[in-house]
């Protein structure tokens, strides 16, 4: 993918079968992050709440990914599991046929925002 300078244009670039997981995440993360800036940094786009990233999202080639801090993924790893879902330290991985349940979405979001003490 191209460099984005923002979430739309970054969501337009990516894979057309990814657009539609990557725009639920966009809204359940914005939901999730009230008062949060949207910002593309590292060429994903993400969330920012007093100037410290708390969550992005980013497409690949075959797979989608939800990045938040390292606390939100320990907090929530039986959940995650229990959905079915690799997890890294920082990350989900998820695809159209295999997303990131919604309220799943919100708690990491939330956790996330916690984690960074904002």
């Amino acid at each position: 993918m191209t460099t984005a300078i923002d979430h739309d244009s970054y969501i337009a670039a990516a894979p057309e079968a990814f657009q539609p997981s990557l725009r639920r995440v966009r809204a359940l993360l914005s939901r999730a992050l009230p008062g949060a800036e949207e910002i593309v940094a590292y060429d994903m786009p993400g969330f920012a709440v007093d100037g410290s990233v708390v969550a992005s999202y980013a497409a690949f080639s075959k797979q989608c990914g939800l990045y938040v801090l390292p606390g939100a993924i320990t907090a929530h790893a039986d959940e995650i599991a229990a959905a079915g879902l690799k997890a890294t330290k920082t990350g989900i991985t998820f695809s159209p046929r295999r997303p990131v349940p919604d309220d799943l979405v919100e708690r990491l979001a939330s956790a996330s925002r916690h984690a960074a003490g904002a």
